[in-house]
This record gives C-alpha cells, structure tokens and sequence, in this order.
C-alpha cells in the first residue's frame, strides 16, 4: 500500500497521464505525432522534483519543471491545456482504484478466516452478552457469523466506492475544456481505466473521496468492535479467548503474569485514527471550495494514511483470527456461572405457559436470579424452591428448562443465510 502512494509512484502516474495527454492531442492534430516518440523518452527524478519545489512552491510546477529539463523544445507539448487539478486528480483516482483493490483482497482474506473459525465453533457453546452482562446462550461460531455478515457488507462497500472514484478529469482550469478538447480527455481516461466525471470545477466533486473515506471508517469500525469482543473475552475474568502470543512475548515489564491483547488495542487504536481521517474528508467535502481545501492539503495526508492504516489492520485482524485460542470448557463454565442465571427466560415463559400472571412470574425469576448473582447460591436451586415454581412445574419440567440446546434450535438458520449450510452440533 505503502507503494502505492510514494513520491515515486505519484510521479509515475502523473507522467504517464501527461504523455496520454499528448498522445490524445497528437490523435485530433493538435501537436505533431512525431514529437511523440520522443515525448516516450520522459523520465522524471523525485530528488530532482523535491529540489524546485523547494525553489517554486508548488508540486506540479516542479515536476513539469524536471520532465522540461530533458524534452528541450518539446516540452511545449507537455501539459497542454490542463491545470494542475487535472494531473492531481485523475492520479489519485488510479492510487484509489489500487488501494481499494489491495484492501478489497485484505478483507477477501479476513473473510475466509472468520468463515472457517465460524464453521469450526459453530458448535461451541457460550454466554450471550448484552450491557456486559451474561444473556441467553449461543455459539461462538454464530458470533463470528455476525462477524462475516459485517465483513461481506464491508466487501459491498469498497467495491462500490472504488467504481464511484474510478473517475478522472482532463478539462482544464474550471473543468469548462475551454483550453482541452474534450476528445482529448475521454481518449487519455480511457486508456487510464478511467470514467469521465460528467461535470467538474476545478477539482472532481469531493463527495466522491468523502464516500470512499466513509466506507474505510465503517469497516475500521467493524475491526475495532470485533478487536473490543477479543479483548472482553481475554480478560482474566472471563478467558474464554485469546489472541496470538507467542512463546517470547512479554506482556508487561513489571508483571510477567500478563499476556496483554496488543494486537487487537493497537487495531482500536489504529481504527479510532482512520475513523478521524473521514470526518477531516466529510469537513472538506463541505469547505473544499470555500476555503480551497482539496488535495492541495489534508487529503495529501489522510487519504494514503488512511489506506495504509487499513491496509495493515485488516492484515492484523486475519492473523488474530487466524490464531486465536479458544478456550470451550471455560466458555461452558461462564455460561453456567450463577447456576443457569442465563436460562431465566425460558423459565418465565414456561411459568406463563402454566397461567401464572406474567408480571408476579417475571418477580419470581428475577428475585431468584439477584439472589444467585449477589450471593453466590445456584440460579437452579433457588427458583426451584420457589412455591410459585413448585405449584406449576415438575422437577422433569424445570430441568429441561435449562437444557441449551432449545436455544440453538434456529442457529442453523444464520450459517445457512451466509452460504455456510453446516449443522451445529453443541460441543
């Protein structure tokens, strides 16, 4: 990714537009096409391009100022008619297209391997949480189910914001093509891979860039909630899960006990940075022109830092999941904390069921249940003894109440929505 948005890459990009600007102009007449063999020989010097740019100020005229320097007399030929938003932004298109491409492939990884933990565990039985409680049971292969649902939203995303980028602009100084033919334009953005943005100003429209940012925040987002589970789950308290750690890892200086979730904090931290990153590009979006922000400042910085960070932490979340330990005793144990507080539904249903007024049989299961949370007694025992559950229930009837697998009945379901059409079998 990294490449992708280097000196050296940009200027590539920026030469290769230039040359099929020519290259179009020499099609309708407008330079002779014999100058075009030697316009190919080109070359453009980053470290050359850095020295007058420091001498002029400005990024494109620096460059035009280097590429002029070996053309001689046909250097007139190059950048004719065009403003530098024309060069900026049609080369950012191409680095967008390519960036979403590459994180496009990151996610495809990612995807795979929640899919085949979500195959693995759909059988695993665990707590439900909701507010940090524990809830009713489900799998952790059904959590991570969730997880690949958000995942193939966030594959739909990209690719629809790359297509919505893949625009470039040739049209001079307002994007009127008063000084560019616009044959000229569509032939260069054709053979660039590129759309013609319908109508532009100076720059192409920054809803676009703003949308493409937008879908890096969502799924930065989705990282930093699946590294938050990760980290919930390897708590000392609960350690049900855990990322990688590897034999020489040393989690604290002080504290050799420790085995830290590094990687899932840096990816919460990384995605909170790339999360900002948007909301500078919805802020230009709205002031680009007003206070001429485009990518003439902030976007030079948060558009490839954002890509990058993406990059690297969608790579991070597949080696997470790639190697995560899952501990399924203990995810049975928490489950059953408490004596089967997490069962208290189905034993409030099951005394509606038998008449009893749904309110005095939510206080009886409550009561029970706040008991066994607070003073360490089983959830079982305790509403067991109730004289309200006595009445209605047989010792056969509230034992079956507790069994998990009632609430696993429909869990098929999701694998089967996904494309993943396995059985769950409670381990």
């Amino acid at each position: 990714m990294s490449e992708i948005f280097s000196p050296e890459s940009r200027f590539r990009l920026w030469l290769e537009i230039e040359l099929l600007v020519c290259e179009g102009w020499a099609e309708i007449g407008g330079i002779p096409s014999e100058a075009l063999p030697r316009l190919r020989q080109a070359a453009v010097d980053p470290d050359r391009v850095a020295q007058l740019e420091e001498r002029v100020g400005h990024d494109v005229v620096a460059f035009l100022d280097a590429v002029s320097e070996r053309l001689g007399d046909d250097a007139r030929y190059i950048h004719r008619g065009l403003t530098s938003s024309d060069v900026l932004d049609t080369a950012l298109a191409l680095q967008l297209v390519r960036a979403a491409d590459l994180l496009l492939k990151d996610v495809d990884r990612l995807s795979e391997s929640v899919r085949r933990r979500a195959i693995q565990e759909r059988g695993t039985l665990m707590a439900g949480r909701t507010h940090g409680m524990h809830a009713e049971p489900l799998t952790f292969g059904f959590v991570l189910a969730g997880w690949l649902d958000e995942l193939e939203r966030a594959h739909a995303r990209l690719s629809a914001v790359r297509e919505e980028v893949r625009v470039g602009k040739l049209a001079g100084a307002v994007g009127t093509h008063a000084t560019v033919d616009p044959r000229v334009e569509e032939w260069a953005l054709q053979r660039l891979g590129l759309q013609v943005a319908p109508v532009t100003t100076q720059v192409v429209a920054r809803d676009r860039h703003a949308h493409f940012m937008a879908a890096l925040a969502i799924l930065a987002g989705s990282l930093e909630k699946f590294a938050t589970d990760i980290r919930l789950w390897q708590t000392t308290e609960v350690s049900e899960v855990r990322e990688p750690f590897g034999p020489e890892q040393k989690g604290s200086s002080a504290m050799p006990h420790k085995r830290n979730p590094v990687l899932s904090e840096r990816i919460c931290g990384l995605a909170r940075t790339v999360r900002g990153y948007a909301q500078v590009a919805l802020e230009n979006q709205a002031l680009w022109h007003e206070r001429d922000i485009s990518h003439s400042s902030a976007e030079r910085i948060i558009i490839p830092d954002a890509c990058t960070l993406m990059d690297y932490i969608v790579r991070l979340m597949s080696d997470i999941v790639e190697g995560l330990t899952v501990d399924r005793e203990r995810m049975r144990a928490n489950l059953y904390r408490g004596g089967g507080m997490v069962f208290s539904q189905r034993v409030l249903l099951a005394l509606v069921d038998k008449g009893m007024n749904r309110n005095e049989a939510y206080r009886v299961v409550q009561r029970a249940a706040l008991s066994a949370l607070d003073g360490g007694q089983e959830f079982r025992t305790l509403v067991g003894q109730a004289p309200e559950v006595r009445e209605r229930l047989t010792t056969d009837e509230l034992a079956e109440l507790f069994d998990p697998a009632y609430y696993l009945r429909h869990v098929d379901l999701a694998f089967k929505r996904l494309g993943i059409d396995a059985a769950v079998a409670v381990s």
